[in-house]
């Protein structure tokens, strides 16, 4: 078993992220996984990312606050415990709106 303490878990500084603080969870600096590894995003307020892809799966699930995703095909606000997966490839922006933190779970397979 691989615990990582909240209070542990490693900073990690993805680009084109701004107004963000990224943890990793699980997998990568945090410790072995053999497929997937998992990470943690506070959003302040105006926080987000670039509209970028890779070429990996990603999901994401909002713990708090709200989190609207925007594809080339349109946008979706995320409000607590709503998720999303997008397809490799698939290009997505974040971006906190409101006056309040969010924090994101992410879910990616290891490239």
């Amino acid at each position: 078993m691989n615990v990582t303490r909240y209070g542990n878990a490693p900073p990690y500084f993805p680009p084109n992220h701004d107004g963000m603080a990224c943890l990793r969870l699980q997998g990568k600096e945090a410790g072995p996984s053999s497929s997937i590894w998992l990470g943690m995003s506070h959003l302040l307020p105006g926080g987000g990312t670039t509209l970028d892809g890779s070429g990996v799966e990603k999901m994401y699930v909002v713990l708090e606050g709200e989190v609207t995703i925007q594809t080339e095909d349109g946008e979706q606000l995320l409000r607590k415990y709503d998720s999303a997966r997008l397809a490799p490839g698939e290009k997505r922006a974040l971006r906190n709106r409101s006056n309040h933190p969010a924090t994101i779970l992410l879910a990616m397979p290891l490239a």
